[in-house]
Parts: structure tokens; C-alpha cells; sequence
């Protein structure tokens, strides 16, 4: 599927609660990487060279960039403790998971985003032991998406984010500095639609996919609170923030009916708009279209009491808890996530363009190192929020959702619709914590 990828982490309409919410791979050349480390893991968790050679099945979704397959097929064909196979996914992938979990010694591994009721259903292992000696080089934001309880499911293997790019040429013709508050966007997206150009664009649902978390966040709010205990959005700016996409749906500058969504950036790239919300996966491409004829943004602040924001997600290698080789899984998910970081920094930036999920790996890549890549990279670190998270249930997200778009596309009370989504959210953490 060749929009199928990481990006898929980052859609923030019926996904997010999926983990199928953001694509890059590695390379293949199959080299080793780092040699795992000497010293013995942790109790439990064979090492490569005690593993007995039993065969692990490996899933994968199916990524869009050319290579990626081939990669990771190389990475597990040079593991040296077991034979592992590699499957590859197309299709409804996060349904496959779950049917599996509830049903299957296989896969083995996986990639997916925990969920709290995985966790409750004793259907995933806990990977504290082999990511504790490591696990204050990966990123928070990205982390958190794996962690359930203090505990720690799935080794991050790579992190998307999405930006508000801009032409900078057109800007400057139309006297628009780049926004800083999410009325300055209204208005430059007003400015900047002319001569069959429109301003702004963000999907053709209008943003309800998109920028629904960046609008919480713009106000300084969440989908959760305290430690994920109280719905983060029970508050009147959830409501005026929403507003803000109604504004723009009705101002005549959001492009719609683009012939590709959000995740690509031909709009951008071919002149239909003039500001995209888009992925940091797309920087090569428009690099190619446009030169240094752009710049990138967090999404805007709210006011003065809001902040700006970028989303973050990353799929997180996982064990399987009715796997037949549970410790030969752990011991192959720590060889190829935490001891291979040559492969882990080729596997986000050689065929894709992504942040490394390890803060010591981001200064090693040099594709990050300048320019507009190097400007987001440092949105991550300052300004990023995980989306959704194990606890944001697809019950609770489809119906922040439906309230969303009610609000922007049919002009539904911002109050009345938030409120309803609140009452959902609230029943779903009742029912996870009583």
C-alpha cells in the first residue's frame, strides 16, 4: 500500500486508538550493527548466542517506500539466534493484530502501539527488563505511546511527527508573516487564497483527521489528564479551539478535493495551496519540487495561554504473550531494537525521513542536521504530544471525532458537541478504572 506507513500513527481521526495511527526503513545491506553487549540480560531473556534456533514470526504493516520490505527482511535473516520469518501485512492491518492476539501463538513479534486492554487481557509481554538500561535515550513523548501502568510494552523504533509547511515566496508576495496563533493561520489561509491558489490545507475532511489534537493542544488541553484519569478536554477552550476549524471550513480558503489527502504533499508541491499540514516524511519530496522555496511550523498557539504543538507516534516492536518462544521473542526484539543502532538509524532515515526514537541516535543523522529538518527535530524535542495513547480508547476517539466534525463541517453547537464527546470519554475511563 503506498500510503500505508508510519504516517498511519498519525491521523488523529478513528485511528488514533488503533496504534495505527505514521515511513522510513532501513537499509540492505544485512551488516550486524552494533554486537550485542557482552554482559548477560536480564533474568529470563535468552541471549542471541543461547537462543536455541527456533523459528519466530515477525509482522510488519506494509510501509509505502521502496526498500523498507527488503530491509527488515535483512535485518532478521543476519539475527543469529533464531530463524526468523518476516510477514508482511497489507491491508487492514491493526484488525489483524487484534484478531491475532486474541487468537494466535503468531506472530511472535509485531509492531503495533499498546493498547490498555491488551494489557488487562494479559495478551502482550512487559519489556521493562530488556529496555532498562537504555530507556531514558528514547524520547518521552514517543515511549509514553508503548507504556501501560508504568510498565513498558513496545521498543519505539522510529517517530513521525507533522508540520505546517509554507511557501515562503508566496508569503512574502502577500505581505503574510508565517502564524503564530491559530487566528494569524484563519487569516494568512484567508490572504493567501487567490489567482486559484487556496491558503490553507489540511485534508480533505477539513482537518477533523488532522488537527483535531493539535487544536486541544493549541489550548493548552489534552485528550487526558492526570496520569489519564480525567478526560483532558472538559473545559470551554476544548470548545472555542473547535470553533476555529468551523472558521476555517466556512472561509473559503481551506483547499478540499484535493486529488491526494494530507499524507501527500502533491497539493502543496503543485501550487494548489499555499500552507500544508503535512508529514515530516514528505521533506525529501517538496525539497526536490521547491528547493529552499519553504519553511515549517508547529501548529499554532491558541492565544497567549495555549502553545504550539507538533504530534508525535511510532510504531513499538512487541511479543506476543501466547507465543511458544516468548524469551527467544524478547531476546531477538532487544538484539534488533536496542543493540542494532546502526540499523535502527537507517531504518528511520535511509529509505523514509524520520526522527530516530533514541536521543542519542538524532545527532548521528545527517539528514536532520539542517534546514527545515533540523527546525522540526526541534519542535519534537520542545513542543510534541503523543497522540491519543493506550488509554484513548476507539470508543472515546470515535466520538471526539463525530463531535469534531459536526462542529466544522455542519456547524453543530462547539459546547453541546464537546460536552457529549466528555460524557463518552468519561464512561470508557470508568469502565478501565471503575
Amino acid at each position: 500500500m503506498q500510503q500505508r506507513s508510519r504516517r498511519a500513527f498519525l491521523s488523529l481521526a478513528g485511528t488514533a486508538a488503533l496504534g495505527g495511527l505514521a515511513a522510513a526503513c532501513g537499509s540492505n545491506t544485512g551488516r550486524p550493527g552494533d554486537p550485542p553487549p557482552s554482559t548477560a540480560m536480564s533474568a529470563g531473556v535468552s541471549t542471541p548466542s543461547q537462543a536455541p534456533k527456533v523459528t519466530l514470526q515477525q509482522w510488519y504493516h506494509a510501509y509505502g517506500e521502496d526498500g523498507v520490505q527488503e530491509a527488515v527482511k535483512n535485518y532478521a535473516a543476519s539475527y543469529p539466534g533464531a530463524k526468523v520469518n518476516v510477514v508482511w501485512n497489507p491491508g487492514d492491518y491493526d484488525s489483524k493484530i487484534v484478531t491475532a492476539l486474541q487468537n494466535s501463538p503468531v506472530p511472535d513479534v509485531f509492531e503495533a502501539q499498546v493498547k490498555i486492554d491488551w494489557v488487562r487481557q494479559n495478551q502482550v509481554v512487559a519489556l521493562d527488563d530488556i529496555i532498562g538500561p537504555v530507556k531514558n535515550d528514547f524520547s518521552p513523548a514517543v515511549l509514553a505511546a508503548q507504556t501501560v501502568e508504568g510498565k513498558v510494552y513496545g521498543i519505539p523504533q522510529a517517530t513521525d511527527t507533522q508540520v505546517l509547511f509554507y511557501r515562503k515566496s508566496m508569503l512574502q508576495a502577500a505581505g503574510v508573516q508565517p502564524p503564530q496563533t491559530v487566528d494569524e493561520l484563519i487569516d494568512a489561509a484567508g490572504k493567501l487564497s487567490k489567482d486559484g491558489v487556496k491558503g490553507f490545507f489540511a485534508g480533505n475532511d477539513g482537518g477533523v483527521g488532522t488537527l483535531t489534537g493539535p487544536l486541544l493542544w493549541s489550548a493548552g488541553l489534552d485528550y487526558l489528564k492526570n496520569n489519564n484519569r480525567e478526560v483532558g478536554f472538559d473545559d470551554p477552550r476544548a470548545a472555542a479551539a473547535f470553533s476555529k476549524l468551523r472558521a476555517l471550513n466556512t472561509s473559503g480558503s481551506l483547499l478540499l478535493g484535493a486529488p491526494a489527502d494530507w499524507s501527500d504533499p502533491g497539493a502543496f508541491v503543485d501550487g494548489l495551496c499555499a500552507m500544508q499540514w503535512t508529514g515530516l516524511w514528505n521533506v525529501p519530496k517538496i525539497r526536490d519540487a521547491l528547493n529552499d522555496d519553504f519553511g515549517v511550523l508547529p501548529f499554532p498557539k491558541l492565544d497567549d495561554s495555549g502553545k504550539p504543538s507538533v504530534p508525535v507516534g511510532a510504531y513499538g516492536a512487541m511479543v506476543n504473550a501466547k507465543s511458544a518462544h516468548v524469551n527467544e521473542a524478547k531476546a531477538f526484539v532487544k538484539w534488533l531494537w536496542i543493540d542494532q543502532t546502526d540499523n535502527q538509524l537507517e531504518f528511520a532515515t535511509r529509505y523514509g525521513f524520520h526522527v530516530p526514537a533514541r536521543q542519542s541516535l538524532i545527532d548521528k543523522a545527517q539528514t536532520l542536521q539542517s534546514g527545515p529538518a533540523a527546525d522540526v527535530v526541534n519542535f519534537v524535542k520542545e513542543n510534541s504530544h503523543l497522540i491519543g495513547g493506550p488509554v484513548w480508547t476507539q470508543t472515546s476517539n470515535t466520538a471526539l471525532s463525530d463531535a469534531v466534525a459536526k462542529i466544522a463541517k455542519e456547524g453543530a453547537d462547539p459546547v453541546a458537541q464537546t460536552k457529549a464527546a466528555v460524557t463518552v470519554a468519561q464512561a470508557e475511563l470508568k469502565r478501565l478504572f471503575g
